[in-house]
């Protein structure tokens, strides 16, 4: 399981196409299964599935059933292949209610599940995702990260996907490549970019009232009704010593202490430093 994020504009879309033959690079080489997408497309078209998030290969009038049946047909899929795989996705995505639907008529839940669905009758062994749960709610964004999960684990299919949701990439990608104006910026495990890049934390403060406390090492981001965020850099102070500095806030004349907190930045917001450097320092 491969995750490949980035800021707008910085390839990974165009990555996902160059995959699957779709785009031509302007230099380098791509290889796919230790085949060329742009010379043998056709051959690489039957080992993989794609899906793009917010487009369909569905059919939009005709019922998602009678679009599995034209991949059969049109891609030349053998009965038995597609039977079995008919079969999985439809169980394990729970599409047996949905196969005499128009695509037309399903959420946008239930239309990437179909996709999905479509991606795999061929049974291939790669799958391309670009940002497969762009707009989905709650549920129907666990319901396919699960789905995902279980290809790659009970099925051993190798998937790439992109996404902006750091929190999506986070539960399914064990290997991140973030890429920076078509470059790999950094290539590892999801861990390793969280200990090289997440020593900033956040400091919650609750008190009783007043100005906010000033904390040596901490920046304070906001302060509403004596509840006070701030950010600091455990890589360079001691988070024992902020805290006996919160406590030591609390005594005398200062605003009471009524509760304190401190943990890790959201993934998200250590990517968003990361961009943010990435454009002050154009080299």
């Amino acid at each position: 399981m491969v995750g490949c994020l980035g800021p707008n504009g910085a390839g990974k879309s165009t990555t996902v196409k160059m995959l699957t033959g779709i785009l031509h690079p302007s230099a380098g080489r791509v290889a796919v299964l230790g085949l060329s997408p742009q010379r043998q497309r056709k051959t690489v078209a039957r080992q993989i599935g794609v899906v793009f998030g917010q487009r369909t290969e569905l059919w939009w009038d005709q019922p998602v059933a009678a679009s599995f049946e034209w991949k059969r047909v049109v891609w030349d899929v053998p009965r038995p292949t597609y039977e079995r795989m008919r079969g999985f996705v439809v169980e394990v995505l729970g599409l047996g209610d949905l196969l005499r639907s128009l695509p037309r008529e399903l959420s946008l839940g239930q239309k990437m599940r179909a996709d999905l669905a479509m991606a795999l009758l061929h049974d291939p062994e790669l799958l391309l995702l670009d940002e497969p749960t762009l707009g989905l709610d709650v549920l129907a964004k666990r319901h396919i990260l699960t789905f995902i999960k279980e290809l790659n684990r009970e099925r051993r299919l190798t998937v790439f996907v992109t996404s902006h949701d750091m929190s999506d990439l986070e539960e399914l990608a064990g290997r991140i490549v973030m890429v920076h104006r078509g470059q790999i910026a950094f290539d590892g495990p999801f861990d390793a970019l969280r200990r090289a890049h997440a020593d900033r934390r956040r400091l919650l403060l609750h008190t009783t009232g007043g100005p906010p406390p000033v904390l040596a090492g901490a920046d304070l981001v906001s302060s509403v009704d004596g509840r006070h965020e701030y950010v600091f850099d455990a890589g360079r102070v001691d988070v024992a010593a902020l805290l006996g500095e919160v406590g030591r806030s609390g005594e005398g004349s200062g605003p009471g202490v009524l509760d304190v907190e401190t943990h890790r930045l959201p993934i998200d917001d250590v990517v968003a430093d990361l961009y943010e450097r990435w454009q002050r320092e154009p080299g």
